[in-house]
């Protein structure tokens, strides 16, 4: 027992991750030296591929990978060109000179030196081109593997405004980017994470608007991650947010529209692309940018301040409702008004649960219909909704198992949390989490709880920057894009970056203990 609660204290102890260093070899000069530890460290795949070519009489070879080239492009614009030029001088250097210079034409061709780059070029879709006693070998960029073309975000849509999304593509992602900021600040940078995976990825910021102490913090960051594989965007969000201040909220932004994250780029954000991943992370994140959609910048800026102000309400009805509801309905029912106190008396004496038992069932056998729909395919999703809208709910109901009152509560508390989209998952921890604190200790409880909430919220940072700001610390130049969303004349005057926000230099420029 005491060698298993040691095992756990290990396990969850808080360290600071450790990144790696890869190994680090010469290429050898010998060709098949080099193709027999290639096919040694593929293990004879059956989709790794080897041209045998000869080159005036030297010895040379093409290593693909077959469906990530396109063959077209290998057969006309490598292989061709290469057994039909007449090399005067085939000596190994020489004729890596001459094919970079007078006989490849490709954009891309990048010479390589070490075993570990061949191998990572290989499998991110380039052909390499390795000569016998030559210390270098070319990788080209005839990358032609099938990839989805660009749509409509599923899960954030707007009513005016661009139909584009990000794809799986990383370049066709950046490109996505470029299109709409046009200028040379925007700058791109690629790196390579996952011992195992070599996953790409690419930092996305503006040179003239970016915080460089939060550039520096977010590479190290990135450097030190020790996962052997990362198969998505939110492999990389624990080791991204700040040590302290643990929440239930992310100070790491996710969006899937290329307009959205160029907005965000203007403020002083850094965006990081994922190959294979079709949304963009956005780091420093702030508590306010949740209720903040890109409708609002369309819309007139006195509907936009409407809507906003009913995304702020519909995420505390999200949270609170069921709990207010069970510590009035248990603790205090004097402030209900009579009529409605009458319906719920009545209510609650028809069912044989307590208020709060029947309030977390309720919850309960929401998410798993929510899930259930979420995960089955789209069509039993649909018959799934239905059943659990009309079967469960209104024979439940009918049946006297539970309250048509708490049903009506924990509606309107699940329907309300999708108007923040990207709120729901603390949404639905908060709300129930504030729910057994109502049914226990009341709403002294609920007021506690909340007090808790808001200095856990007041004490989270991301990358140095106040999670609460403009708000706290405030800031009167950016509150007119927080309750409030200000007329497109008042907003042009002076962009908020965000390493101005109050509190960010400070905070920047303090390193943690553990970086």
């Amino acid at each position: 027992m005491f060698r298993f609660i040691r095992e756990l204290q290990e396990i969850y102890r808080s360290s600071p991750p450790n990144g790696y260093v890869p190994s680090v070899s010469p290429l050898p000069l010998s060709l098949p030296l080099t193709l027999s530890r290639l096919r040694q460290t593929f293990q004879n795949s059956v989709d790794l591929t080897i041209r045998d070519i000869c080159l005036s009489g030297r010895k040379a070879a093409v290593v693909t990978i077959d469906n990530m080239i396109d063959k077209q492009i290998l057969a006309e614009g490598i292989l061709e060109p290469l057994l039909t030029y007449s090399f005067a001088d085939n000596t190994p250097e020489a004729c890596f000179q001459t094919i970079s210079e007078k006989v490849l034409y490709t954009a891309e061709l990048m010479a390589l030196t070490t075993f570990e780059a061949l191998e990572e070029s290989i499998m991110s879709g380039f052909a390499v081109l390795v000569i016998d006693g030559c210390e270098k070998a070319a990788a080209v960029g005839i990358q032609g593997y099938a990839s989805r073309s660009v749509s409509e975000p599923e899960s954030d849509i707007v009513q005016r405004g661009s139909k584009e999304g990000f794809v799986e593509s990383l370049r066709v992602n950046m490109t996505l980017m470029r299109r709409r900021l046009r200028t040379a600040k925007l700058k791109f940078e690629t790196m390579t994470i996952g011992r195992t995976s070599h996953t790409q990825i690419a930092l996305c910021y503006l040179t003239d608007t970016v915080s460089k102490d939060i550039l520096h913090r977010l590479k190290e960051r990135l450097n030190r991650i020790p996962l052997d594989t990362v198969l998505t965007a939110g492999y990389l969000v624990p080791f991204l947010e700040d040590p302290q201040g643990r929440s239930v909220f992310s100070g790491v932004g996710i969006s899937e529209r290329p307009d959205t994250v160029c907005g965000k780029l203007t403020e002083g954000r850094i965006a990081v692309l994922v190959d294979g991943v079709p949304s963009a992370l956005i780091v420093p994140y702030i508590f306010a940018e949740y209720f903040q959609s890109l409708d609002d910048y369309s819309n007139r800026a006195y509907f936009a301040t409407f809507t906003r102000f009913l995304k702020y309400g519909a995420f505390i009805i999200s949270i609170l409702l069921p709990g207010l509801f069970v510590s009035l309905g248990t603790y205090h029912p004097e402030l209900f008004p009579t009529l409605m106190l009458n319906k719920i008396a009545a209510s609650i004496a028809a069912t044989p649960l307590s208020l709060t038992t029947e309030t977390i069932l309720i919850l309960f056998i929401y998410e798993i219909m929510r899930e259930a729909g979420l995960r089955m395919p789209q069509p039993l999703g649909y018959a799934v909704s239905i059943v659990g809208g009309l079967v469960i709910g209104d024979t439940a109901v009918n049946a006297g198992l539970i309250g048509a009152p708490t049903l009506m509560v924990v509606a309107v508390s699940a329907i309300s949390s999708y108007v923040v989209p990207n709120l729901y998952a603390p949404s639905a921890i908060l709300r129930l989490v504030l729910t057994l604190t109502g049914g226990w200790l009341g709403i002294w409880g609920m007021a506690i709880a909340v007090c808790i909430l808001l200095v856990n919220l007041c004490g989270k940072t991301s990358f140095g920057v106040p999670y609460t700001t403009p708000v706290s610390p405030i800031s009167a130049a950016a509150l007119r894009d927080v309750l409030v969303r200000a007329d497109w004349r008042i907003l042009s005057r002076k962009k908020a970056k965000i390493q101005d926000l109050p509190g960010a230099e400070n905070e920047s420029g303090k390193e943690h203990p553990h970086e």
